[in-house]
C-alpha cells in the first residue's frame, strides 16, 4: 500500500516532488513510470533463464497499477434500453476507447509470452554462462570483443548443443520474433496517430526563403537519390554510410523530417503554401511515398536504434494518456522481446562457433557483435534448412486468437484491428534486406540495455 501511495503521488505531481505544479502532464509521468519500472525489472535480463519469483510479482503488480488508469479511458456510444411502457430507446452509454479496448489485452498476452518464454528455459543443461572474469582460454572462439564486457558468454558442449536443443531453440526464437513484430507494429501505429507537435514544426530546416523545405531537411545528394526518375532505394542506401548508429540515426531524422514538410505542403490550403513552387503535388507526394519506403527499410533493417527526434517529441509533448500508456508498454515490450532475440542469438551463434572453429566469417565478428547486428530475420542459424516445423507448435495467431473463420479480409487483421499493410511491408522489407546484407552497424542494443534509455525520453535527451 505505502510503494502504490508513493508510485500514484508521484504520477500526480508530475513528478515535481516540491508540488510546485511545474511537473510534467499525465501522459508523460505515466510514459516515464511504464518506462522506468520495465528498466529496473528487466534491465539485468543478460541470461537465459527465467525471471526471480520476487521480480516476476513485482512486475504483475506494478504494471497492473499503471495500465488501470485505460479502464476509465472511455468514450460514448449509442445503446438501446427499453422503457417501461416496452418502447425501445436508443441511449447514450460509455465504453473503454476502442484503441485501449483492443490493444491493451493484445499486449497483456505479448508480455505473457515474453515472460513464459524465460520460463522456458528453467530445466535447460546444455549451456551455461562464463563470468565475464574468467581466464581468456576458457571463453574460446566465443569471448567478446565488444563493449558489452558486462554480459556473460555463453558457453556450449564441445560437439555443440543437441539436435532437440537446436529445434528448441529456433522454435523460441521464431516465438519471440513474432512478438517483437507485433509491439513494433501497435508501438508505430501509436506513434502515427499522436499529434506532431508546434515546437518540432518549428525546428525544421528551411530555405533561403525561410520557408520549411524538403530539400534541405535531406541535402543536395539524397534529395536528388529521391527525385530521380527511375528510384532505386536500394542503391540509395548502399551509397550511405550507416557504419554506426549515429549516422543511421541522422538519416532516419532527415527524412522523417522531409515527409512531415511534404505533407503539411500537400495538405495546407491557405495562401502560406507555395502550389506555385517548381514541385507539382504530384510530384511531391511521389517523394513522400519514396521517403516512406527508404524510411520502412532502415525501421526493419536496424530496429534496435533509438528513438528519432519526432517519435521523442511526440512522446514528450502528447496530451492523450491512452496513447501515451500505448506506447510506452508496446515500447518496453519491443525491447525485451528484442533483448531475450539477442540473447538467444547468442547462444546459437557459440553453438554454430563451436562446430564451424575455423570458418573465417565467424571468426571476424565477436559473440555479441554478430548477434546483435544482424537483423532477426538475416541471422545464419546453424543448419537452419534442417529445423523443421515443430510439431503441435503454437502461432502468435494461434495464442492471441487471430483465427481464419472470418474470411480472407478479416484472417489479415491481427487483434489490434490493423491490416496487414504491415506485413506486408515487412516482406518488401525483408526483401530489401538481402541485398543491403553489407549495410550493417557498430552498435545496435535495445532500449534496456542502454543506460540511457533507462530514464525517460526526455531525460535521455
Amino acid at each position: 500500500m505505502e510503494l502504490m501511495k508513493e508510485r500514484f503521488a508521484k504520477l500526480l505531481l508530475g513528478e515535481d516532488m516540491s508540488g510546485g505544479g511545474k511537473g510534467v502532464s499525465s501522459a508523460l509521468a505515466l510514459s516515464n513510470a511504464i518506462t522506468n519500472l520495465a528498466a529496473s525489472v528487466f534491465g539485468e535480463q543478460s541470461r537465459l533463464e527465467p525471471m526471480s519469483l520476487e521480480r516476476k510479482a513485482r512486475w504483475r503488480k506494478e504494471i497492473d497499477w499503471l495500465l488501470c488508469v485505460s479502464d476509465y479511458i472511455v468514450e460514448f456510444v449509442p445503446s438501446q434500453q427499453k422503457s417501461k411502457d416496452g418502447a425501445n430507446m436508443e441511449i447514450m452509454v460509455t465504453k473503454q476507447r476502442t484503441d485501449l479496448h483492443m490493444n491493451i489485452p493484445a499486449l497483456r498476452k505479448l508480455d505473457a509470452m515474453l515472460i513464459d518464454c524465460l520460463d522456458n528455459f528453467k530445466d535447460q543443461n546444455e549451456f551455461c554462462y562464463i563470468s565475464k572474469d574468467a581466464d581468456e582460454s576458457e571463453k574460446g572462439n566465443t569471448k567478446r570483443i565488444d563493449d558489452k564486457w558486462w554480459l556473460p558468454t555463453p558457453k556450449v558442449p564441445p560437439n555443440g548443443l543437441s539436435e532437440m536443443s537446436r529445434k528448441f531453440l529456433q522454435y523460441q526464437k521464431d516465438c519471440v520474433n513474432q512478438v517483437l513484430k507485433a509491439a513494433m507494429a501497435i508501438n508505430a501505429q501509436v506513434l502515427s496517430e499522436m499529434e506532431i507537435p508546434d515546437n518540432y514544426i518549428e525546428s525544421l530546416p528551411k530555405a533561403r526563403n525561410n520557408e520549411q523545405n524538403g530539400r534541405a531537411s535531406l541535402g543536395d545528394s539524397i534529395y536528388r537519390s529521391i527525385t530521380v526518375e527511375f528510384f532505386d532505394p536500394d542503391q540509395l542506401l548502399s551509397t550511405m554510410d550507416l557504419s554506426s548508429e549515429h549516422k543511421i540515426l541522422d538519416l532516419k531524422n532527415r527524412i522523417e523530417a522531409s515527409i512531415v514538410i511534404w505533407k503539411r505542403k500537400m495538405h495546407q490550403k491557405d495562401g502560406k503554401s507555395a502550389w506555385g513552387s517548381a514541385v507539382s503535388l504530384e510530384k511531391r507526394e511521389l517523394f513522400e511515398e519514396r521517403a516512406e519506403t527508404i524510411l520502412l527499410i532502415l525501421k526493419q533493417r536496424f530496429p534496435g536504434i533509438p528513438q528519432s527526434s519526432l517519435d521523442i517529441s511526440k512522446i514528450q509533448y502528447n496530451r492523450d494518456v491512452g496513447q501515451a500508456v500505448l506506447e510506452s508498454y508496446s515500447r518496453i515490450l519491443e525491447s525485451l522481446a528484442f533483448t531475450v532475440l539477442s540473447r538467444i542469438e547468442d547462444v546459437l551463434y557459440a553453438d554454430y562457433v563451436t562446430q564451424n572453429p575455423s570458418d573465417a566469417a565467424c571468426k571476424r565478428y565477436a559473440l555479441s557483435e554478430f548477434s546483435q547486428n544482424a537483423s532477426p530475420e538475416s541471422f545464419p542459424s546453424p543448419k537452419e534448412e534442417n529445423y523443421p516445423e515443430t510439431p503441435g507448435s503454437m502461432t502468435l495467431s494461434d495464442f492471441m486468437g487471430w483465427g481464419l473463420d472470418q474470411g480472407d479480409a478479416e484472417a489479415k487483421k491481427d487483434s489490434t484491428g490493423y491490416s496487414d499493410e504491415v506485413s506486408k511491408d515487412g516482406e518488401v522489407k525483408h526483401n530489401h534486406m538481402h541485398k543491403l546484407a553489407n549495410l550493417v552497424t557498430n552498435k545496435k542494443i535495445s532500449y534496456l540495455e542502454n543506460l540511457g534509455a533507462m530514464r525517460s525520453p526526455t531525460a535521455r535527451h
